[in-house]
C-alpha cells in the first residue's frame, strides 16, 4: 500500500487514473475502427453502428458509476472494520445492479417492440 497524502499530486493522479485512460483510449478507439470498416456499407451502417457505440458509452458511463461507488463504501466499511456494513452495501449493490440490469433491458425491449409490432400490424410510426 501507498501512502497518497504525500509527494506529488499530480504524479499520484497520473498513477492512479493511467489504467483507465488506457481503457477509455481503447474503447474510443475500437469504436472508431467499426465505423471506419462499417463505412463503406452505407450510411445506414455507419448510423447503426453510431447508435450502438453511444449506446455503449452510456451502459459503460452507468456501471462505471455503480462500481466506483459501491467499491468505495465497501471499502470504506472494511477499512473501519465494520463488516457487517460491508456486507450490507455488497449486497444492496447486487439488488441495485439487478433492479438497474432489468430497467435497461425493459427500455431496450420496448423500444424495440414497439416498431416491430407496428410493422406487423401493417400501421407505420
Amino acid at each position: 500500500m501507498q501512502d497518497l497524502t504525500t509527494g506529488s499530486l499530480t504524479r499520484h493522479l497520473l498513477k492512479t487514473t493511467g489504467f483507465m485512460l488506457v481503457t477509455m483510449v481503447f474503447q474510443t478507439l475500437y469504436f472508431l475502427i467499426d465505423l471506419y470498416w462499417v463505412g463503406r456499407l452505407g450510411k445506414e451502417a455507419v448510423a447503426g453502428v453510431g447508435i450502438a457505440g453511444n449506446l455503449n458509452f452510456v451502459t459503460l458511463a452507468v456501471t462505471q458509476m455503480l462500481s466506483v461507488g459501491i467499491t468505495t463504501l465497501v471499502s470504506h466499511a472494511t477499512g473501519q472494520k465494520d463488516h457487517d456494513r460491508a456486507l450490507l452495501v455488497f449486497n444492496q449493490s447486487q439488488v441495485l445492479s439487478m433492479a438497474v440490469g432489468v430497467v435497461f433491458f425493459f427500455l431496450m425491449g420496448y423500444s424495440l417492440l414497439t416498431p416491430l409490432l407496428l410493422r406487423t400490424c401493417g400501421t407505420s410510426p
